[in-house]
């Protein structure tokens, strides 16, 4: 085997695909920073008591784990950048109002999450601490929409659920973790039947309003179903009441919903939703209401965001053109290193063409060069014979 083969699910970027990851970075950012939302750096490795605390044993498992050699405490590297952001809004920055902030970094997870996943994502998130009201679910859902849009994703769809109203249905029920995680797993399923075996203990109510929220998925329609099959179950009918709130200030354009979709349970508190674009079989965004994640912290206050692995959307966009640039010639000489200089401040891209390199293709659409006519460097189309 050779040594220069990487580990499994590890990749090199090139050129190409760098260079459009290294665009969408920048318009994300760019988009966050217009909606008002702070940039923060977390560090990639933390102590772990830190690093884990309160995040339960999925994210446990996709950490990598070694010992500090300058202090011999346990250090993770970060496989979700979320609770970093939790910390940062709890302890350094401790603001009292609403905080907005924002990210973008690598992440490093043990096993890849899906099929054919890379294990080093760049995830990008944005996350609202302060504020409990559906303002601030509805502006999240809106800034993702924003940030898929302008990476060229303009035909996604979004389901939405609300882990709460699983949690109402089992309100005053004991249930053993193991049934708990058996019945998550029915429900994601939609297996009717597993779901009626697994509750066959609970109390009817609970029981009936379980078995049937596998066929509450679709359009607005289905909270309306939802109110007449389980809207007598105490809470239901107000969580139905805020879905239909949020759906209707964020738009219902290609919103639909899932209310047995499960996924997050542990780690959501609320509203959650998922975007899907075509030709990429898992979301390429998730997002929701996680109030609890600084309560380890010690300040346990409202928080809604989303994050995306920056890679899996070069997956789902058109590859980009080129951009354009100039071509000049090698020289020495001080007039045309000036005149190259002035080019690259106005933004331009200039591509000198080292000594007999001239045919070489290179990352970048020459479609100008520099050439000099009667004692003067100007810049024309490579195409054009004429000045």
């Amino acid at each position: 085997m050779s040594a220069w083969i990487l580990p499994d699910h590890i990749a090199d970027v090139l050129p190409s695909e760098a260079r459009h990851i290294e665009e969408l970075r920048r318009g994300f950012l760019d988009t966050a920073r217009s909606y008002g939302y702070e940039l923060v750096i977390p560090p990639l490795l933390e102590h772990l008591d830190s690093l884990l605390t309160g995040t339960g044993e999925e994210l446990d498992l996709q950490t990598f784990k070694l010992v500090d050699q300058l202090s011999g405490r346990s250090i993770g590297l970060r496989a979700d950048t979320t609770q970093q952001v939790a910390r940062i809004d709890a302890h350094l920055l401790n603001r009292q109002g609403v905080t907005r902030l924002c990210y973008c970094g690598p992440v490093l997870h043990a096993k890849p999450d899906k099929p054919h996943a890379t294990r080093e994502p760049l995830q990008f998130g944005a996350e609202i601490y302060g504020h409990s009201g559906l303002e601030a679910d509805v502006e999240i859902l809106g800034l993702a929409g924003e940030c898929l849009r302008g990476a060229g994703v303009s035909d996604f769809t979004t389901d939405v659920a609300d882990v709460r109203i699983v949690r109402r249905l089992l309100d005053g029920i004991e249930i053993a973790s193991s049934l708990l995680r058996d019945l998550h797993q029915a429900l994601a399923q939609k297996d009717v039947a597993e779901i009626g075996n697994l509750t066959r203990k609970f109390p009817e109510a609970s029981r009936e309003g379980l078995k049937v929220l596998p066929h509450l998925y679709g359009d607005l329609s289905v909270l309306d179903e939802a109110q007449r099959a389980i809207g007598a179950v105490p809470g239901v009918t107000q969580l139905l009441l805020e879905l239909k709130s949020f759906a209707l200030m964020g738009g219902t354009e290609r919103l639909t919903f899932d209310l047995a979709d499960l996924r997050g349970y542990s780690y959501y508190s609320g509203v959650r939703f998922a975007m899907f674009a075509p030709g990429v079989s898992d979301a390429v965004v998730r997002g929701g209401r996680y109030d609890e994640v600084g309560a380890v912290f010690g300040r346990n206050r409202p928080a809604v965001g989303f994050s995306l692995d920056v890679k899996q959307i070069v997956e789902a966009v058109p590859r980009r053109a080129l951009r354009a640039a100039i071509r000049a010639p090698w020289s020495g000489g001080s007039d045309l290193n000036k005149v190259i200089a002035s080019l690259r401040k106005q933004g331009e891209t200039v591509v000198c063409v080292l000594p007999g390199r001239e045919s070489e293709v290179d990352e970048f659409n020459c479609d100008r060069e520099l050439v000099e006519i009667s004692g003067q460097w100007v810049v024309r189309s490579i195409e054009t014979t004429e000045i």
